[in-house]
């Protein structure tokens, strides 16, 4: 996750995280990327069940009903103690369709006494008024709503027709509620045209945080591997976005803007501030090593409905073991397993130009899942690092 409001438009210094000492249980929610400690932000998929059929949906949600598999409420509140007493600072509930499950507000309730972050990732076109007043009496940080277009070109990814309409009202009754709300967007040929649009839907609805998601080839988003973009392509559309986050912060409007899954943006942002402020450069690098780049294994976690542990929420065809036979906590710090223990330290097994690029303190080898969809070899080549050959060194 790069924050491109954070980094290129000065939002945070170098100084703000070292102020909390760098520890997870200490820091704001805007610094815990850059936390020392690197305790994992979790992401629950708790329900596969979803009311949309999204072309590029990573844990393959579908309508079925899978609520004999899912994770009890009873088992979902084990899970929520165990990650608290262990020290991740967020739990993000998502799905499938999070709000198709009726015990959530009971779940986020738990979270928060816990002393938990909660946070929801939806599409939004089920938040209803009364339910966004529920999320608010129960002190949900922040709703993250998927939009990948305009109308008909959301609805196209969608697979229902007025999903977007549905969405937008379901973003009025968060922010009517007082609650935090921002976009996902999944960013492909398809629509990255769209990105214009979507800047101009945040300002139109005073909505406060979007993130750029890079695509990252898992489950139906696998299919799309051949709709990527090119490299030049990617480089447009992100000097796109630094220019157009540059633009709100000189008007005065301090949106919070982020691009995720492509770890190849910190040192493209670094690059492009040595040409334009050589001491913000400076402080920027400092901020990149903090964060260290990818953090799939370490930083970032999921579990899914049944209760599989995840190295990220799209590497959904390999478990550690399952929470419902042994605690998160315990399969989380459990490097018996080969892979956990090369993740934790994946910088030392990265081939290719990964392991010779100049960056790779600060990228930590970029995405694994794409690397390995697009190669075979889990430790081969990100196919979408788009620095060039001098950039690298």
């Amino acid at each position: 996750m790069i924050g491109i409001s954070k980094l290129y438009c000065g939002a945070v210094e170098a100084s703000d995280p070292l102020r909390y000492g760098r520890q997870s249980s200490k820091l704001p929610s805007h610094l815990l990327q850059f936390s020392e400690d690197k305790k994992p932000v979790v992401v629950w998929n708790m329900t596969k069940r979803c009311n949309l059929k999204c072309v590029h949906c990573y844990a393959f949600a579908e309508g079925e009903d899978y609520r004999g598999r899912e994770l009890s409420t009873e088992e979902g509140k084990k899970l929520i103690e165990d990650l608290a007493e262990f020290g991740s600072p967020v739990i993000l509930f998502s799905g499938g369709e999070p709000l198709l499950r009726k015990d959530l507000p009971d779940l986020i309730d738990h979270a928060v006494k816990k002393g938990m972050r909660a946070v929801i990732s939806t599409n939004g076109t089920l938040i209803t008024e009364e339910k966004a007043k529920i999320f608010q009496r129960l002190s949900l940080s922040y709703i993250g709503v998927s939009l990948d277009g305009i109308g008909e070109i959301n609805d196209r990814f969608r697979g229902v027709r007025n999903a977007f309409e549905r969405a937008i009202e379901g973003i009025r009754h968060a922010k009517r509620a007082g609650i935090k709300v921002g976009l996902r967007f999944t960013i492909n040929k398809r629509n990255y045209m769209e990105i214009p649009k979507i800047f101009d839907l945040i300002e139109e609805e005073g909505i406060e945080r979007v993130c750029f998601y890079h695509l990252v080839y898992a489950g139906r988003g696998s299919k799309l591997i051949n709709e990527d973009l090119s490299p030049g392509e990617t480089r447009k559309v992100v000097d796109y976005i630094l220019d157009r986050t540059k633009t709100f912060f000189d008007r005065g409007r301090p949106i919070e803007v982020l691009t995720v899954d492509n770890h190849a943006d910190g040192p493209y942002i670094y690059l492009r501030l040595l040409k334009e402020d050589r001491k913000r450069a400076e402080e920027v690098y400092k901020l990149l090593l903090m964060n260290e780049g990818n953090a799939s294994g370490v930083g970032i976690a999921c579990v899914d409905e049944e209760g599989n542990v995840h190295a990220d929420q799209f590497w959904r065809h390999y478990s550690f073991g399952n929470v419902r036979e042994r605690p998160f906590s315990e399969i989380w710090m459990d490097t018996t397993d080969e892979l956990m223990a090369k993740l934790k330290r994946k910088k030392e097994f990265v081939r290719g130009r990964c392991s010779k690029c100049r960056w790779l303190s600060v990228c930590g080898g970029n995405f694994r899942v794409r690397a390995e969809a697009a190669t075979g070899d889990i430790w081969g080549e990100d196919p979408q690092c788009y620095l060039t050959d001098e950039e690298i060194g």
